[in-house]
């Protein structure tokens, strides 16, 4: 969780001093942190680098939705996850009383929070399935049945682990990841006349998208621009790519987004990135 001190340098009075930040978040989920950099001053300029669509067949997740009842434990990966499953849920009776619930991260905590389900476990710490599978639950899980409730493909971490550890895991994808389809033309023009100042990527995914959006000019112009992520992760794929100013947030929350932004106008001299 962010300090309290961090907590305060988000708060109104403080400014962004015009910065022109390049927002990649998918078009349904960007609005609040456009809206946060707009209140403190700087210039929101949307790029969704991630399409979030229906999977290719819901079949074998509504069959797993059919019998929640029959697991001991259904993680959750992404805010996404629980928006697209939540309503097929819902139409089966909701959620078991017996079924434990995780949640990958805070973000995703809180979109379970708005379905319904106010206790979930999650990390103290850290928004990956690196700090969920070291929660003292998973430690024990032999015999029992998980669901992980996930898009299409992403990282075989969780399922290996805990497979790995004698439970018996089906995944449930209800959604799938697309690179958009989108002129650019404006966009570099844009960057050429030096309106962007900063670039937020929060997930590989995004920024492996924009980078191939962008072409070959675009891409010297990701490269030169500082730029916030909120996962060592991508960082490092950030700096493999050859980006030269990298800033990691604290977390994926956009409270952690805008301290980075603000000590990035508070500092101009960006940290660099490439330490994994």
């Amino acid at each position: 969780m962010l300090s309290s001190a961090a907590l305060r340098m988000t708060g109104e009075g403080s400014r962004l001093q015009g910065l022109g930040v390049l927002v990649t978040r998918p078009e349904h989920q960007a609005d609040p942190l456009c809206q946060r950099i707009e209140q403190h001053g700087g210039v929101a300029i949307r790029c969704p680098a991630l399409l979030i669509g229906e999977p290719r067949d819901w079949t074998p997740a509504l069959a797993i939705f059919d019998r929640l009842a029959h697991y001991s434990l259904a993680i959750f990966t992404s805010a996404n996850a629980v928006d697209r499953a939540a309503p097929r849920i819902a139409e089966r009776g909701g959620f078991p009383p017996g079924l434990e619930i995780a949640a990958i991260g805070h973000a995703t905590a809180r979109a379970l929070a708005r379905q319904g389900v106010a206790h979930c476990l999650q990390p103290p710490a850290g928004f990956n399935s690196e700090a969920l599978l070291a929660l003292p639950r998973f430690q024990n899980v032999g015999g029992q049945s998980i669901v992980i409730v996930r898009g299409e493909g992403g990282r075989e971490l969780l399922a290996e682990t805990l497979t790995a550890r004698s439970a018996t895991v089906v995944y449930a994808e209800v959604y799938r990841r697309e690179r958009p389809t989108v002129d650019l033309s404006a966009l570099l023009d844009r960057w050429r006349r030096g309106e962007i100042g900063a670039v937020v990527v929060t997930s590989n995914e995004s920024l492996l998208n924009l980078f191939d959006m962008l072409g070959v000019a675009g891409q010297d112009y990701l490269r030169q621009t500082p730029m916030i992520t909120v996962s060592a992760r991508t960082r490092q794929v950030a700096a493999q790519l050859g980006c030269h100013s990298l800033r990691l947030a604290q977390e994926a929350s956009d409270n952690a987004i805008i301290a980075a932004l603000l000590d990035l106008t508070a500092t101009p001299s960006p940290l660099v990135g490439n330490a994994p």
